[in-house]
């Protein structure tokens, strides 16, 4: 099964915009990401109708993030992605005719409901904030000062 990666991919994205004082572009966002930019305006868009972000038209334009990035948590981009699946396992089968099979989901679906509190739960007590200080104390940890290009583009 193939991975979610859209949170992560996100939380890429609005890190980079958190480090600008101006709009960024879908076509700038997009080369960071290397993915087409309709798919950034998709995603952002959807975090828009949040109110996570906001964007503008016309020269200048672009998107930016419009709250604090002390009020964003990981658990509103989670819903504002339409709460991706966070598990990859399950059931063989949900209605099983056998009863051993009946036992084996019971347990597993315990299992399962108990790991996603427990993320769920931790995606509610991380904020964007926090990410971004982790971003620049790793920063300062690599001796880099003033400007961030440098830092935040090495490898993209």
């Amino acid at each position: 099964m193939k991975r979610d990666s859209r949170l992560s991919g996100v939380l890429h994205v609005l890190l980079h915009m958190a480090e600008t004082n101006v709009p960024m572009t879908s076509e700038a966002l997009a080369n960071m990401m290397k993915t087409n930019p309709v798919v950034i305006r998709r995603v952002l868009a959807g975090l828009r109708e949040h109110q996570l972000v906001c964007s503008a038209k016309g020269h200048g334009g672009g998107w930016q993030i419009c709250r604090a990035l002390d009020t964003i948590t990981l658990h509103d981009i989670y819903l504002a992605l339409d709460k991706p699946t966070l598990l990859a396992m399950g059931n063989r089968t949900e209605a099983p005719g056998c009863l051993v099979e009946a036992a084996v989901n019971s347990a597993l679906n315990h299992a399962f409901l108990e790991a996603e509190t427990l993320l769920l739960n931790h995606f509610r007590s991380v904020t964007l904030a926090q990410l971004s200080e982790d971003f620049h104390q790793r920063m300062q940890a690599r001796g880099f000062s003033g400007s961030h290009e440098h830092a935040i583009f090495p490898e993209e």
